[in-house]
């Protein structure tokens, strides 16, 4: 990757980063966790706009076909006027075709055959067309990778959370991240809820001191597991686990990285954008179908000044289910998301839903509003980045995940300096030793 100007070149910006830590790296993050409004005075507000203002045709191509890739490259045609589908790119053919079938039934959108790439190269072939963004939906094994291309080519970037698998994937994404802010590229990620007015407004009422200072958190994803494959005949072993991602590890970085990462990220934002300085934690597998992940897990995370959030997600059916986040401050206490008590539980504020014509209230729409303001960003000349602070979230995730695998106590500027990375070291259809499932053993792994 091509120095930005004034700046160090990617691979001194990795070297640099271990040794300094995120906070250093990135530039952005708040080293304490107890301060109200000075931590939080220079937070960018997304503009919030009910459409994308009008311009010049901004042409996207998607990278990965597969549901949540189909969804986002919908949500981008309905974020304002004048934005186009140009081009598909995916490793199956199948799932490219879905797409494509989806996109002209539900958008009256027709990509081409000569802009419809199949393969492991198919990124590239895509991000080397003549479109302005490009949407990152592949599993997030392949994030580091096709964000540095889609850097260099200088496009501007919309992908979905978790940016990274691995220690060293995070770090690769927290350089292209500074490279981009060179080259005053915009990019968006997934962490829809950073767009949805609710959990704004309420943000909004913790920058101004309306539960006093952080003492503690608590967040939980707990559901159940979302789908898996069974294998066919005729599969590679890699067809398979890619086909069956979601449960594979090195494909998704297991449920609390590719899941739980919403809400560590919301614990993340809550706290001044600051990281975990220590996590200790636990997990294990007792009911789940395929792959090799852990079925729930359990962390004790230490933030600066002795602040301990509790993570909690699993993945097993018929247990009882919670999607949520809670902050805790010296005056009061938040859901994040619309609500504010007071310490003894009296509540102090609730978000002003709108409601329908039936009386039920309107939630937001924040799977749209994240492209409306990738799209507004460019079209006012007003970059925004999220790539830094989504991977310090998918980090922070990370550090969970090999804390509950190996039983150790690990700390952040351990995982900033981690040499750990998943996967083959070279990726084509196949066998591979992948697919044998060892599922890590506290204390022995």
């Amino acid at each position: 990757m091509s120095e930005t100007a004034g700046g160090p070149s990617r691979r001194e910006f990795i070297e640099t980063v271990g040794l300094i830590g995120a906070a250093g790296a990135v530039g952005a993050l708040v080293a304490g966790c107890s301060r109200t409004r000075e931590q939080y005075a220079h937070y960018r507000w997304p503009p919030l706009l009910d459409q994308a203002p009008d311009g010049p045709a901004l042409r996207a191509g998607l990278v990965g076909c597969g549901g949540r890739g189909t969804g986002a490259a919908t949500d981008f045609l309905s974020a304002g006027p004048n934005l186009e589908i140009a081009a598909l790119a995916d490793v199956f053919q199948d799932r490219l075709d879905e797409c494509r079938k989806s996109l002209r039934e539900n958008k009256g959108v027709e990509v081409s055959d000569e802009r419809c790439f199949v393969g492991f190269d198919a990124y590239q072939r895509l991000i080397e067309t003549d479109v302005d963004i490009v949407i990152l939906a592949t599993p997030p094994y392949f994030r580091p990778q096709h964000f540095e291309a889609c850097v260099d080519a200088r496009k501007h970037v919309f992908m979905e959370k978790p940016v990274a698998v691995d220690p060293v994937g995070a770090r690769s994404v927290m350089a292209s991240a500074r490279t981009a802010d060179g080259l005053r590229l915009c990019v968006v990620t997934g962490t829809q809820r950073r767009h949805q007015a609710n959990y704004l407004e309420t943000f909004r009422k913790v920058t101004r001191g309306a539960i006093g200072d952080v003492v503690a958190a608590n967040c939980y994803w707990n559901g159940r597991v979302p789908w898996w494959r069974d294998r066919q005949r005729g599969w590679t072993d890699i067809e398979y686990m890619l086909r069956d991602w979601v449960n594979w590890t090195w494909l998704s970085g297991d449920h609390i990285v590719e899941q739980h990462v919403h809400n560590l990220d919301v614990v993340n934002w809550f706290l001044g954008d600051a990281h975990p300085e220590k996590a200790v934690g636990f997990g294990g597998r007792w009911r789940r179908p395929s792959g090799d992940q852990y079925d729930f897990f359990s962390i004790d995370f230490t933030y600066a000044n002795d602040v301990h959030v509790h993570s909690m997600c699993r993945q097993i059916a018929g247990c009882a289910d919670n999607v949520s986040e809670f902050v805790r401050g010296s005056e009061g206490y938040t859901n994040c998301r619309d609500e504010i008590w007071s310490p003894d539980g009296r509540a102090q504020w609730r978000y002003p839903y709108e409601v329908d014509d039936d009386g039920k209230e309107i939630d937001p729409r924040p799977y749209v509003q994240e492209h409306i303001d990738l799209v507004t960003a460019i079209r006012t000349d007003q970059p925004v980045n999220e790539a830094a602070r989504t991977a310090v979230a998918t980090m922070t995730a990370i550090m969970g995940r090999i804390s509950c695998y190996t039983g150790q106590a690990l700390t952040w500027d351990e995982m900033m300096e981690s040499p750990l990375r998943l996967g083959p070291d070279r990726m084509e259809f196949g066998p591979s030793a992948l697919v044998r499932a060892v599922v890590p053993v506290p204390g022995t792994a």
